[in-house]
């Protein structure tokens, strides 16, 4: 399998994927650990040094755009990056006020499961994040489906990833609470 070595601060390249958010992670995921056999150090224990660094640092490339890539939130920033969108956890139009009246009404809800114990309501409290989660998810495929790559189309799906980002830490608070329950 040949490798892309057109960018090497495009993951999607690097691991010979279209440039979408939308990506068959399987197959991707195939791709990686196709890439990572051929570049295996064992692979070039006979070669000269030059070419065993040059292996070393193209499979770190590799592993690295694997990481990207294979997270909703580091596939999305990267997918901006790439439109010329900067963006980060500070950078970042902020959030709506009913937006984050929701999140705090949310978090109080996760404090309260939390001091009653109550499994059967944070259980429900996780569904109902892992839907929004998945919806702010499908929002950003179908926008970055839309906008391919334009920046004025991507712009408004900045803080959609936001969204993602509040999803994500409520639902690791939510596996915070589950294994305090459990121990």
């Amino acid at each position: 399998m040949a490798v892309d070595t057109r960018s090497p601060s495009d993951p999607f390249a690097t691991l010979g994927l279209a440039r979408t958010f939308d990506l068959d992670l399987a197959a991707a995921e195939r791709t990686h650990r196709e890439l990572s056999r051929a570049l295996h150090p064992d692979k070039f224990v006979s070669a000269g040094a030059s070419e065993r660094r040059a292996s070393l640092a193209k499979a770190v490339e590799v592993n690295e755009a694997w990481r990207t890539v294979r997270d909703p939130i580091t596939r999305a920033t990267a997918l901006f990056a790439l439109a010329g969108i900067e963006v980060s956890e500070t950078k970042q139009p902020p959030s709506t006020p009913a937006f984050l009246m929701a999140m705090m009404e949310q978090r109080e809800e996760l404090a309260e499961a939390r001091a009653s114990k109550d499994v059967a309501r944070l259980e429900a409290l996780a569904k109902s994040i892992a839907t929004q989660q998945a919806d702010a998810e499908r929002a950003l495929a179908e926008g970055f489906g839309k906008g391919e790559g334009r920046r004025e189309v991507l712009e408004p799906l900045v803080a959609k990833l936001g969204e993602l980002r509040f999803y994500r830490r409520a639902m690791d608070e939510v596996s915070a609470i589950q294994e305090e329950l459990e121990g």
